[in-house]
């Protein structure tokens, strides 16, 4: 077991804060001195920025609600990056896989949307594959906490500002916030008319339009936002079974809001929203084969052997960017989200009083071929859920000048997953799994599985309650203590049904046969039934100790004890785990130290921050994925690792040198290993040495230790036409995240090598947003990277393939 005393902790924490210069943002979007950002009268006066919190080259504010109530990033002890609405559109980032482009701290991965890995300091979700029974990072839109990470995978629409809040954010936040959470809030409805859109096309077929339209239905009573997106592009892959392209990519987004001020110390604001995203995809690419264990044994019933059985069909070629696969079964990545939220702001005098309640759907529709090959073996193999929560919160927020501020409420969250699986085999299923060495006959196997199909249902329950408060309390001028506590009590439950509903009846077949396709069909999907419970009592809290050392200098240190709800595992579970042994997951339990410093320079020009972190996890959940015994098919049960350990650095840059120029960078190093993890799932190429391993030590799956940013923003002006001044712009960023492997098991076939992403725009607009013409590219040099890699046990590598170069342009007006 690999611990670690406080002592080392402080001397790490000590040696990070004062070995780099501190962290920014660029010119961030910023708010009108001492106005709310929750307030009819807020108004953007600067530039976006990608880093962390920052002010522009003028002085202006970035306001983030990091602590639910409005205060500048700069006096937030809390790592923050902030993510503009003038970021978005320079770098023309419309979805949260692109954002973490600028935001090293963020890694997002994802085979489909349900199947999405979102972590922040290397802590989250480190399996793209999602277990229904189990949670994720916390994801925020609108202070309403958002169930499935599906609901982040849509297009972004009409936003003022993300924040990426790193480390445990659990006392304000909530559920599923011990590495972070990501809060996004969108632009309210104005009472001065407004009007701003755009359209742009590109190669692969793509073209984007986007426009948002708000202003008064009655003066400085009710006004009201509509906004809305179109996003189409053809597919990135070809399938050459069914010649046609996959990875394509359709979303349909809109949202209306209103806001009604019925008097100036009141406002109410209801929004509503629809999404629609459909995707011909997934479609695996074969990337890599190993026929041999890694001490050079021949691998039993291996991917070779298999596809020589079936003279028509040829091994496919090893060429993964080439971008073909060769899938013949149906699949598809469909959803639907949408939902209604209310929020009153009362402003009582000395304190605001917040009330937020939501109700949100998620409908997600797949399907998937489950061999990936253009034998018709696994035809089916996909979970559809239907996902439905409410939620309320109230809270109240002091709003004076005072020695002390607050923050207390009370939050309640209810989530039912439904869950609809399939499984179904074809004709070939029998002789590509029947092991050469089986002593049931292949008429057994095709008997078993040939038109074999398994239904199952699940519907994991949760009811959460929670009570927090916060305080701070500036007992000397320039230093300031922060405390808080969450209580939460949460109830969990449900259940698992599987039933075969299609496939030869075995009972009709002779005794004999009858019992070995019995044999055959319990390796795949047996009938399985039950269900499951358990409840949970936590606390969560933090202390901070803050020193303004400076009129722009601000140093911190905090102290935080996080939990993450348990998880329930409602799956097909693997022979051997007994559903009372493993049904219930335990929570997580966070031990997190923090020391970091901010900083401007030069009259607000220079903005640097830092932050050095060390979190200690016991009972880390993670999703364990395993393939089934001479089959292709994988099951996939949570469980708890004993210990994780994520610490690092993180520093970021920015510079405005003048209000035609500003640059930024921002580093992320984390070091986010197994602290204790002896029993370990073996990586295919050792399984025939042992079933398990020890993994302590090892880095997490789907995390760079190394990550950076680089980017920057200049215009020149080009003189006046038609009485408006008119300037040349233009926009790079560069994105480098270092090797890191993406298998549980550590599998070296799962290793992705080192790579950066480069974006450019080049363009011409108005100085009063009029007109706006750029050309842009996103892979800039056309990198070939991987996003995911999956070894199987029968020695075949599929991956998920990183986006081509893309190449477009982009008209935008703004009234």
């Amino acid at each position: 077991m690999n611990r670690f005393s406080p002592d080392h902790r402080l001397k790490f924490l000590l040696g990070a804060a004062l070995s780099l210069p501190a962290a920014p943002a660029i010119a961030a979007e910023t708010i009108e001195a001492g106005a709310s950002s929750d307030s009819a009268g807020e108004r953007a006066v600067g530039a976006a920025t990608a880093a962390a919190s920052a002010a522009s080259y003028d002085g202006a504010e970035i306001i983030v609600s990091a602590r639910r109530r409005d205060e500048s990033a700069q006096d937030v002890p809390i790592a923050l990056s902030v993510v503009g609405s003038e970021t978005l559109e320079a770098t023309g980032n419309y979805t949260l896989t692109q954002i973490q482009q600028i935001v090293p701290s963020l890694q997002v991965f994802s085979f489909n949307p349900r199947n999405t890995n979102i972590n922040i300091r290397g802590l989250g979700s480190n399996v793209a594959l999602t277990n229904d029974g189990l949670d994720g990072v916390g994801f925020y839109v609108d202070n309403v906490y958002f169930g499935r990470v599906g609901q982040s995978q849509f297009d972004l629409v009409d936003l003022r500002q993300i924040e990426v809040l790193r480390g445990p954010q659990g006392t304000l936040f909530g559920k599923n916030t011990t590495s972070g959470a990501i809060n996004i809030t969108s632009k309210k409805p104005s009472f001065d008319p407004e009007f701003s859109g755009e359209a742009s096309v590109g190669d692969y077929g793509y073209y984007q339009l986007r426009g948002s339209v708000s202003g008064p239905l009655i003066d400085d009573l009710l006004a009201v936002r509509v906004s809305g997106a179109v996003t189409e592009r053809r597919g990135f892959l070809y399938n050459r079974t069914q010649s046609e392209r996959a990875q394509d990519y359709s979303n349909w987004s809109v949202r209306g809001q209103l806001l009604f001020t019925p008097t100036p110390d009141i406002e109410a604001r209801i929004i509503g929203d629809f999404s629609r995203q459909k995707q011909n995809h997934v479609l695996n690419i074969f990337a890599d084969y190993f026929g041999t264990y890694e001490n050079g044994a021949a691998i039993p019933n291996n991917f070779a052997e298999r596809a020589a059985r079936f003279p028509g069909y040829a091994f496919p070629a090893i060429d993964p960017f080439a971008r073909y696969g060769e899938a013949d079964s149906h699949y598809q990545s469909n959803m639907d989200g949408y939902g209604v939220s209310g929020q009153v702001d009362w402003d009582i005098g000395g304190a605001r009083l917040t009330s937020i309640n939501a109700y949100r759907w998620w409908d997600w529709n797949p399907a998937n071929d489950g061999d990936s090959t253009s034998l018709p073996i696994t035809t089916k193999a996909q979970q559809a859920n239907r996902q439905r929560q409410f939620s309320q919160e109230i809270r109240l927020a002091s709003d004076s000048d005072g020695p002390i501020d607050y923050v207390v409420g009370a939050y309640y969250f209810w989530q039912v997953i439904r869950g609809r699986g399939g499984s179904a085999y074809g004709p070939a299923a029998g002789l590509w799994n029947r092991p050469a060495t089986s002593p049931i006959p292949l008429a057994a196997w095709d008997a078993a599985l040939d038109g074999f199909e398994a239904n199952s249902t699940s519907d994991p329950r949760t009811k959460s309650y929670a009570l927090f408060g916060q305080l701070d309390w500036k007992f000397i001028d320039r230093l300031t203590l922060t405390a808080g506590l969450r209580y939460t009590h949460e109830k969990m439950s449900g259940s698992f049904v599987q039933v075969h509903v299609a496939g030869i009846d075995l009972s009709t077949l002779p005794a004999g046969l009858a019992a070995q396709a019995t044999a055959v069909r319990s390796q795949f999907n047996p009938v399985t039934r039950y269900s499951t419970s358990f409840k949970d009592n936590s606390v969560s809290g933090l202390a901070t100790l803050s020193w303004q050392f400076s009129d722009d200098a601000l140093a911190y240190a905090t102290y935080s004890r996080g939990n993450k709800s348990g998880g329930l595992n409602l799956t097909n579970l693997p022979a051997g785990l007994r559903p009372e042994d493993v049904a219930a997951v335990e929570p997580e339990k966070v031990d997190s130290y923090e020391l970091g410093i901010k900083s401007e320079w030069f009259d607000k020009r220079v903005t640097m921050n830092v932050a050095g972190y060390w979190t200690e996890i016991r009972d880390y959940q993670t999703a364990i994925t395993e393939q089934v015994q001479n089959s292709v098919n994988v099951r996939q049960y949570i469980a708890n690792i004993p210990g994780v350990r994520s610490r690092g650095v993180e520093g970021d840059l920015a510079f405005a040198p003048s209000e035609r120029a500003s640059f930024y960078a921002s580093v992320a190093y984390a070091d986010t290993t197994y602290s204790d993890y002896p029993n370990a799932p073996q990586a295919p190429e050792r399984l025939n040495i042992s079933g398990i391993q020890d993994l302590t030590g090892k880095q997490l799956p789907g995390v760079p230790k190394f990550t950076y940013t680089l980017g920057g923003d200049v215009s020149a002006p080009l003189g006046n036409l038609g009485g408006r001044d008119l300037s040349l712009y233009g926009h790079a960023d560069y994105s480098h995240r270092s090797a890191f492997n993406t298998s549980s098991s550590d599998s070296r076939y799962a290793d992705i090598s080192a790579y950066g992403i480069a974006n450019a725009r080049i363009g011409i607009r108005t100085d009063d947003g009029l007109f706006d013409l750029s050309l842009w590219a996103r892979n800039l040099f056309d990198e070939d990277y991987f996003q995911t890699l999956s070894a199987q046990n029968s020695g075949i590598v599929t991956a998920l393939i990183g986006e081509p170069r893309t190449i477009g342009a982009t008209l935008r007006t703004r009234l």
